[in-house]
């Protein structure tokens, strides 16, 4: 393969997790103004706003049955992870939110082989001890700075949660991207997702104000391009290879949280992600850790 054909996908993922990094600083900002439930669900309606008519337009043939379960099953985890996700980040850092969602494909291991009979390694399971260490290590130096307060245990709570729906998004999308492509998984993914949480709209809703609307239709877009970007990437490059740039997500959602709130990266997260990284490359380095999906952060991201 030349030089150009894998600089390009590694760019194109680059410039893809970028945009789902920018998109998590709009989507704090709305969270912060209207609530979790309405920056989620207003999120969705826009994304599907955006990707429903691209894939309408292909005039694709509507999915069969399993198809069509793998699309509700993703939707209506996807809805619970993004809103859990956007809570958390109403009450953590974005760079430590995003820090200790990266154990996310080391929990799909585990999940793997209990929902598809795939084998644990020696290797992955001292990978997952190594990733398990860093998230402690970044708990850990919010205890010992005193700022876990009633919001910062909310916060972790809510991220924790958010992981565990994250790695079972990636089981979902294994076997929902051998049967569809991007753009009929983005369409789904948003309009599933909106249904879900439409269903308690009468209850949570919050009508956003004008200022924060350009907010809202930014994470939409966002979220769609962030999403082509990636699937476009991880289907001209193996998922191994682009594996490293998964993590540049914490350098986008430092640069991001310090431009949008003024928020510091202490050194004890830079510890933990350090770890974090490392239990992912030794399970990656034998294949053992699948990477984000394509599809991404709430394809794979909230």
């Amino acid at each position: 393969m030349r030089q150009a054909d894998t600089l390009a996908p590694f760019l194109i993922a680059l410039a893809g997790v970028a945009m789902l990094s920018l998109m998590d600083a709009f989507m704090k900002e709305a969270a912060l103004a209207v609530g979790a439930f309405s920056a989620a669900l207003l999120r969705a309606v826009i994304a599907t706003a955006i990707a429903a008519p691209l894939w309408l337009a292909r005039r694709t043939p509507w999915p069969d049955a399993a198809t069509l379960r793998l699309h509700v099953l993703r939707g209506v985890c996807s809805a619970l992870m993004g809103l859990t996700f956007f809570y958390a980040l109403t009450k953590l850092p974005i760079a430590e939110t995003i820090a200790i969602s990266f154990v996310a494909p080391l929990i799909a291991l585990y999940l793997a082989a209990i929902l598809l009979g795939e084998r644990v390694s020696r290797r992955a399971v001292l990978a997952s001890l190594v990733s398990f260490a860093g998230t402690l290590v970044i708990v850990g130096a919010r205890l010992g700075r005193g700022r876990m307060n009633d919001d910062a245990w909310l916060g972790l709570a809510a991220i924790l949660t958010s992981t565990v729906l994250y790695a079972l998004n990636f089981i979902i999308i294994r076997q929902q991207s051998q049967r569809a492509g991007p753009l009929e998984v983005a369409a789904f993914h948003g309009g599933v997702s909106a249904l879900v949480l439409g269903v308690a709209a009468p209850w949570f809703f919050v009508a956003p104000p004008l200022s924060i609307q350009p907010d809202l239709l930014a994470a939409g877009a966002l979220t769609v391009g962030g999403a082509m970007a990636i699937a476009w990437a991880y289907a001209r490059a193996e998922a191994q290879a682009l594996l490293p740039v998964e993590y540049s997500g914490f350098c986008w959602a430092a640069l991001f949280g310090w431009l949008f709130f003024a928020e510091s990266v202490s050194t004890g997260t830079l510890i933990g992600v350090v770890l974090i990284v490392i239990g992912t490359y030794i399970a990656a380095t034998r294949g053992d850790a699948p990477a984000r999906a394509a599809g991404g952060a709430d394809t794979a991201a909230p």
